[in-house]
């Protein structure tokens, strides 16, 4: 009886000691698919249309509108790819001269206003996706003309999900317009942040800026 019970205790252990190794081959091959599906993912912007898509192989799986460059400020047209991310990220070359209460909105961090102690602080541009040194997709008001210097706004939530559709190396082509205009563009709502006040400056030079979507 003794050496029964020794067996079968050597058995259960064997058994769940290699359970996990038998499980990895599933585990392997899921990762694997995601890995793929990624890999296959394509960002297609509409530059006259002002629209983004996501495609995976021959399936659009997101679409949105967005705020491309201005006059003076194009944003650049080509095929590119994703170069990096980053939830938080302020802008190098606009925002705001800041010392106390008097905050100051500027396109030159370079030159402080008159009277000394001035703080700099960027642009908020939270969920930056780079696609070109120092242009990117990131969260931003959505206006129905172009309006940006360059980089490419989406609105409020939307932009939380695209960041997480793509990631390092997914392939970027901006052009003009695409035959997507023309079907799935054609129904896109578009928001109307040109109607809606800016924000407090003291809310687009602190952390808040980064914690919830821009739905004002």
């Amino acid at each position: 009886m003794e050496k029964i019970r020794r067996r079968c205790f050597k058995f259960f252990f064997f058994f769940f000691l290699c359970v996990p190794f038998l499980a990895q081959p599933a585990n392997h091959a899921s990762q694997a698919q995601r890995t793929t599906a990624l890999e296959n993912r394509i960002v297609k912007v509409s530059l006259q249309n002002q629209l983004v898509y996501v495609q995976e192989g021959n399936k659009t799986i997101f679409v949105a509108a967005c705020t491309v460059g201005k006059a003076g400020h194009p944003t650049p047209k080509g095929v590119f790819q994703v170069i990096s991310k980053s939830v938080k990220k302020r802008s190098h070359s606009y925002g705001f001269w800041v010392k106390g209460n008097d905050i100051r909105p500027t396109e030159n961090p370079l030159q402080p206003p008159p009277g000394g102690n001035w703080k700099y602080v960027g642009y908020p541009m939270p969920y930056w996706i780079e696609f070109s040194p120092g242009y990117g997709f990131h969260e931003g008001f959505v206006w129905s003309s172009p309006r940006t210097h360059g980089c490419i706004r989406l609105h409020g939530r939307t932009a939380i999900e695209f960041f997480n559709l793509v990631n390092v190396g997914t392939k970027i082509i901006i052009q003009d317009s695409f035959p997507e205009d023309q079907t799935l563009g054609r129904h896109i709502r578009r928001p109307k942040d040109e109607l809606v006040p800016d924000p407090p400056a003291q809310f687009m030079i602190s952390d808040e800026a980064f914690e919830k979507p821009w739905e004002f």
